[in-house]
């Protein structure tokens, strides 16, 4: 393996200790709008980036059109999204459309949903856009690596009538396993990272860079748009004396409120939409600071005020969103089905098998188990079976000592309860956080027909079988 450079306090944030503080945050790369009929071309290849601030060398990555993040594709609701993925990478990829519904034969799972796009290959993707909110994509063939490497992009849905904000502000989290050469180091997919927490980096970036700090203005009020690219690291922000409001869970409305002890806590592959209206002073200075690991705590930006204020006092706009077109689940009638997840390192590694049967999974790579199972492949018999168009709860136990990040593509559920308790908001979300030994139910309308993956995000705990598929039949008389 190649020598890691050491995760410390002070040093997580980057692989030298003295160049965060001279890169400003600069916006996201100039967003992509669909206006036409011609695809919005995406090309995967490999290519250079500076994740690193002057004077540091550039980074050798995967990319999409040459940068890191991949363009903004910023569009509104109800307008048809249509891309060229174009693959000059030396495998073969996809790309995934993450959180939003689209046909199944869009959904970018390789094997499952797409032959994979060879080398030196093309593939359309076009579905509409039907839900407002925070996306993004990624691809979906090999992913602990393609994504690891820099491959993805965020993808921004605009209301019919959006909120009133001053900015509307993306910020794409990531963190980079670097070597002391500013590389990126090659151990993707080792097993040490499967059995534990997965690919956990020690340079964390927004948007492709470390910043120092981003400007704002008193009075000012931003809608940010959080979303955790990583591959296995989960964030938990903290904005001091600030006051984010939570209007979004996963790109779908929530009921705005206070998060949790007021850290917003995201994990991969999930989007937290805040609105903050800046109440500090002209001159002043903030941080925010990532404290969601114990004794790697960080500050991951500051919010620096110009001399200026905008306006004097908070504005009063809403900030409520309009629901999307989402089928509600019959709670009443809903069918329920017992989902476990187990393995891994100081977890239950399978249910009623024994140490033999245990040991002959892990000698074919697989650490992580769904019922008892660990996926070989995207192509496996179904976890579940559904008939259209059916209510369904999923009453799912965290048997593992490690939190994971749960992913149901093609649908959007409603998170219902947590360890039997009812949840406040009952959010729509397409990723659920589920903490060590915890029951959290979700409940959906099985909608949209075909086979669907259903895995954890934390991408090398997929790699090593902690994923299924879902089927949900066309044909509702089946069973």
């Amino acid at each position: 393996m190649t020598k890691q450079v050491p995760m410390t306090r002070r040093g997580v944030l980057c692989t030298g200790a003295a160049f965060a503080s001279l890169s400003p945050l600069s916006p996201m790369r100039a967003a992509v709008a669909q206006q036409s009929d011609e695809p919005l071309r995406l090309r995967a290849a490999p290519s250079k980036a500076g994740l690193r601030p002057a004077p540091y060398g550039l980074t050798d990555v995967w990319s999409y059109n040459g940068a890191v993040p991949g363009s903004e594709i910023r569009v509104r609701q109800g307008d048809r999204i249509r891309v060229l993925a174009e693959n000059r990478l030396e495998e073969e990829t996809t790309i995934h459309w993450h959180g939003i519904r689209t046909p199944n034969a869009m959904d970018g799972v390789a094997f499952l949903t797409q032959d994979p796009i060879p080398v030196n290959g093309d593939f359309q993707y076009e579905f509409d856009a039907l839900d407002a909110g925070t996306f993004w994509y990624h691809p979906h063939q090999r992913s602990f690596e393609q994504l690891g490497r820099g491959l993805y992009g965020p993808l921004i849905v605009e209301e019919a009538e959006p909120i009133r904000v001053d900015r509307d502000v993306t910020w794409m989290l990531d963190d980079w396993r670097m070597t002391n050469d500013g590389q990126l180091s090659n151990d993707f997919g080792n097993q040490g990272d499967a059995m534990h927490g997965g690919r956990i980096g020690n340079t964390v970036t927004i948007n492709g860079q470390i910043p120092d700090r981003m400007a704002v203005q008193a009075g000012e009020r931003i809608r940010l748009r959080l979303i955790n690219a990583a591959n296995a690291r989960i964030f938990g922000l903290d904005f001091g004396d600030l006051d984010p409001v939570v209007i979004a869970m996963d790109g779908q409305p929530v009921a705005p409120h206070a998060p949790d002890d007021g850290i917003i806590v995201i994990g991969p592959a999930m989007r937290v939409d805040v609105v903050i209206d800046f109440t500090g002073k002209p001159g002043d200075l903030l941080s925010v600071n990532d404290v969601y690991y114990k004794d790697l705590e960080f500050r991951l930006v500051d919010f620096v005020y110009g001399s200026e204020a905008l306006r004097q006092s908070v504005p009063d706009w809403s900030m409520v969103l309009a629901p999307n077109p989402l089928a509600d689940p019959d709670i009443k009638k809903a069918t329920r089905h017992q989902i476990v997840f187990n393995g891994g390192m100081m977890g239950q590694m399978m249910m009623g098998d024994g140490m033999g049967s245990m040991m002959g999974q892990m000698r074919q790579g697989n650490i992580w188990f769904i019922n008892g199972k660990a996926a070989n492949g995207p192509i496996m018999d179904p976890l579940l079976t559904l008939p259209l168009g059916t209510s369904h709860i999923l009453e799912m136990e965290n048997r593992t000592a490690w939190p994971h990040p749960i992913h149901l593509h093609g649908h959007t559920f409603r998170v219902i309860a947590r360890n039997g308790q009812a949840t406040q908001y009952l959010e729509w979300q397409d990723t659920v956080m589920m903490a060590p030994r915890e029951k959290v139910d979700i409940a959906f309308v099985a909608d949209n027909p075909g086979d669907w993956m259903f895995h954890c995000h934390i991408m090398e705990h997929q790699a090593a079988g902690m994923m299924g598929v879902i089927r949900v039949e066309l044909d509702a008389t089946k069973t």
